[in-house]
């Protein structure tokens, strides 16, 4: 009855009334996040698109769209109040894709956003190879490009430009010719740094030309309910006032941690899949690797000083190598290095392993009855370079609710999290560092 008479009524009158401006549906918004977190735990793929409503008031859209992380969010949301639908991605990982398709039974287009850009022929034929594209509906368009170009991994080549980052500006290009009413970009918190600001504000100077309202913020997504420390950059335009979404967990004691997402799981042996579970799998690992592994204490524990490789000790940034998670906080973030011990803090918190897909995808966010393909590495790819679902499902939640209200007023502004206005520091992973290192140390 909660979502019948607080949701689903007044949301869908809104949609096909006419009358968008005169409403505020801002009072619910939490409500409605905490419903499409819900359907997003409990997801299971698309099995027949012919059911869905016919037309839906919008339409989205998502370039870079790899597994579909962010997709997930707005499709969880349509099965709450069925105003949107998801039409289809692209991306150049044909894995990716083959799972993208495989969760939302639309299509998953393989292109370089690049070859789109200031060619409306080829977009025009882009968009043919969506069947469910309507140029008269209203649309969002997501674009949560590479980071890889913007990373604090890549201080050793940061007088280097990189091409993928003008992936963000190529995407605002084309996102404004599609004249959508709403657009989400989410990439690491670097976009928002020094070193990367100009990318920023090209992308900034083509919305607000294209006549967008632009805010921008970093957040944590455990403060959503991911079981991970992930800082994201999260910028949306829309072409009226609004305000950005608002953390759902205030106090960083109360973040969902590593052994709410797999404490339940059963044990398995280094690169044996659970005999109910062919994601439960970690690498295989040589015997030196499990020597240093066995090495390093239970639940949080660091790797000691002289054990394992001895280029380790001379380099204090190689700290977390083959550390262990502890089970009572949440994950360091998730990349598709998490397959790897030897790449950062990636080992269970009490069995002598890496991590197994099924682990790393749940401390993504992503549910159980998310279907993944493609080969063990591809997966371990796929799910470090997703947008975690939790994270999107109250960014597509508010996003609709910001869509369908009216501007929001003086007081509402006073409370909302305020955008991100000068760039932030160029080592922002040292300012994160330092956050995390304040929080454990209490």
């Amino acid at each position: 009855m909660i979502i019948e008479s607080q949701i689903y009524e007044p949301l869908l009158k809104a949609s096909t009334n006419g009358k968008l401006s005169n409403e505020n549906f801002r009072a619910i918004t939490k409500l409605l996040e905490g419903e499409v977190q819900s359907e997003v735990r409990n997801w299971r793929p698309e099995t027949n698109p012919d059911m869905r409503k016919p037309n839906p008031a919008f339409q989205v859209l998502d370039f870079f769209c790899g597994c579909g992380g962010m997709s997930l969010g707005f499709s969880a949301l349509s099965r709450i109040v069925p105003l949107i639908e998801v039409i289809g991605g692209c991306d150049i990982n044909s894995d990716a894709l083959s799972t993208f398709e495989r969760n939302f039974a639309v299509p998953g287009i393989k292109m370089d956003v690049r070859d789109l850009v200031d060619d409306d022929n080829a977009l025009s034929r882009f968009l043919e190879l969506m069947p469910r594209y309507n140029k008269n509906r209203r649309s969002i368009i997501i674009g949560c490009a590479p980071c890889q170009g913007f990373t604090s991994h890549r201080k050793r080549h940061w007088h280097k430009e990189d091409h993928r980052n003008t992936l963000i500006g190529a995407f605002a290009s084309i996102a404004v010719r599609l004249n959508p009413e709403c657009i989400v970009m989410e990439n690491v918190p670097e976009m928002l740094s020094k070193k990367y600001w100009n990318h920023f504000t090209d992308a900034n100077a083509i919305f607000n030309e294209a006549g967008y309202v632009v805010s921008q913020a970093i957040y944590n997504v455990a403060s959503f309910g991911v079981p991970q420390d992930r800082y994201r950059a999260l910028v949306i335009a829309m072409k009226k006032p609004f305000i950005l979404p608002h953390p759902r967990i205030e106090d960083p004691a109360e973040f969902n941690t590593v052994r709410d997402a797999i404490g339940a799981l059963p044990p398995v042996l280094p690169g044996q899949a659970h005999p109910q579970d062919s994601m439960h799998r970690s690498a295989g690992h040589r015997e030196s690797t499990l020597a240093t592994i066995r090495a390093v204490p239970k639940n949080g524990g660091s790797r000691p000083t002289g054990v394992g490789p001895k280029c380790l000790d001379r380099v204090r940034g190689f700290y977390d190598v083959y550390g262990r998670l502890g089970w009572d906080r949440p994950a360091i973030t998730v990349t598709h290095y998490a397959r790897n011990p030897a790449s950062g803090r990636y080992v269970h918190p009490e069995q002598d392993r890496g991590l197994t897909m099924r682990e790393a995808s749940l401390l993504q966010s992503f549910p159980v009855g998310f279907e993944f393909r493609g080969t063990f590495d591809s997966i371990f790819k796929q799910i470090g370079e997703a947008v975690p679902p939790l994270f999107a499902a109250a960014v597509a939640a508010h996003c609709v609710i910001e869509l369908l209200s009216k501007s929001p007023d003086s007081a509402e502004k006073a409370r909302a999290v305020p955008p991100i206005t000068e760039p932030v520091s160029s080592s922002f992973s040292s300012v994160i560092a330092g956050i995390k290192m304040a929080r454990n140390n209490r």
